[in-house]
């Protein structure tokens, strides 16, 4: 078994709001500059992170998680990333110790350094205690140093930097223009204006620090890649990707693939016709944002229609199962009429509904189980039974409803086709 060796650093924090994607996207866009090649992972199961991320760092970013993707598909993305690429970054989910699996956990288990990114823009000699603390809770975790965000200037960044004494000091960043958000977390990409002059700000401020200087590099041992048949083969899956359907992890992408699917993508967004294809995949995304524009799209409901009647399956989760829904009510109150072969209407509020991670089970038994996660801002009403219901990955919280309709599966849970390849090629129509 082969070792690939690489620089690597996890980014973490001691809480959401500390500015891990503004310093991890700035480290990859610095690295960049540098001529490295740059591998970027998120922590969790995020979908917008990613798309800033992998805009930042020139590739795509793939999820880690010991509970979602599994120890062994984890272990062999990181390898795989030690082989391909100069630096491997690591972004946190939430705080580095929050959650069951913790990114601490993630470090722990796969020996990933560890900075932590503090805001310290209200404090002073209380940074140094809390450097401390992430340091030094856990015994076994690989801590690699501090670097102070936020910063009002060179003497603010002296007292902090005296404060953390023993910690590996990894610098500072001063006070920058934070990226736009809204509900569900980051804008998208291309709807920020001057992204790479934004950017280029972050690595100057970085540059001088000695973040700059790669990790020394560690070493990842290459697993032994386990086998996904192609259940799928000769299967052509019409996959619906702008705006509006952005929430698709690329290893979700990557097992349709390895299951010898042919992926077609279309807008509807941009009011493209549905394309040839043998099953329908609608993830989600912001149709709350785009109602007007899918509504008006002037083939989709048919085409979905002739599909269905074709008997051909469709997978949709969360904003592709409103989009296929009767209505959707947005916050100002106004009614968007959706495509209108689900019998549903949704309605967008302004609190989260909804937020964990949760498994479905497609089949009788264990073997039908996929895992996902769950995270939205609407609610939905129907006449429809659920035929069955998530497994929280949590005691206390509530499982997601999944819903049969003719050949429409659906369920506001996003899955994770990685974690069941012959489940999710029954869910697309294979015979298994």
């Amino acid at each position: 078994m082969n070792n690939f060796v690489t620089s690597c650093i996890l980014i973490a924090a001691p809480s959401s709001g500390s500015g891990k994607t503004t310093i991890t996207a700035g480290l990859a866009w610095l690295y960049r500059r540098q001529g490295k090649r740059v591998k970027v992972f998120k922590c969790g199961p995020d979908f917008l992170d990613p798309l800033l991320l992998g805009f930042a760092s020139g590739s795509p970013v793939d999820n880690l998680d010991l509970w979602l993707v599994g120890e062994d598909l984890c272990r062999q993305m990181l390898a795989e990333a030690a082989r391909d690429y100069d630096v491997v970054l690591i972004e946190s989910v939430m705080g580095l110790f929050d959650g069951e699996p913790s990114t601490a956990d993630l470090a722990v288990k796969f020996g990933l350094p560890v900075l932590a990114v503090i805001d310290a823009g209200a404090m002073a000699q209380t940074f140094g205690a809390l450097a401390f603390g992430l340091a030094h809770y856990r015994a076994d975790l690989p801590f690699y140093g501090v670097l102070a965000n936020k910063v009002a200037g060179e003497r603010h960044a002296q007292m902090l930097q005296e404060s953390a004494k023993s910690e590996h000091w990894m610098g500072w960043a001063g006070k920058v223009e934070p990226l736009p958000e809204r509900h569900l977390g980051l804008a998208l990409p291309e709807e920020i204006p001057d992204l790479a002059a934004k950017l280029d700000a972050i690595a100057d401020a970085l540059a001088t620090q000695p973040i700059a200087q790669l990790a020394k590099p560690i070493a990842m041992a290459a697993p032994v890649c386990f086998e996904v048949k192609p259940l799928l083969a000769g299967k052509r899956i019409a996959i619906a990707r702008d705006a509006a359907f952005c929430f698709i992890y690329p290893a979700n992408l990557r097992c349709l693939e390895l299951l010898g699917a042919e992926l077609r993508f279309f807008s509807p967004l941009a009011h493209e016709s549905l394309p040839e294809c043998d099953a329908v995949y609608l993830a989600g995304g912001y149709p709350e944002l785009h109602a007007d524009t899918l509504a008006a799209h002037p083939s989709i409901r048919t085409d979905l229609a002739a599909h269905i009647a074709a008997k051909k399956p469709i997978w949709a989760e969360c904003g592709g199962m409103l989009a296929l829904g009767d209505s959707l009510t947005l916050v100002d109150g106004s009614v968007k009429p959706m495509w209108g072969l689900f019998p549903a209407r949704a309605t967008m509020q302004t609190r989260l509904a909804a937020l964990g991670s949760q498994s479905l089970n497609f089949g009788s038994g264990g073997d039908g189980e996929i895992r996902g996660h769950t995270f939205h801002y609407s609610t939905m009403a129907t006449e429809m039974t659920p035929v069955a219901y998530g497994a929280p990955c949590r005691l206390g919280s509530n499982g997601e409803a999944l819903y049969t309709h003719g050949y429409i599966r659906a369920s506001y849970i996003h899955a994770w086709f990685m974690s069941n390849p012959v489940a999710t090629a029954a869910l697309f129509g294979a015979v298994v």
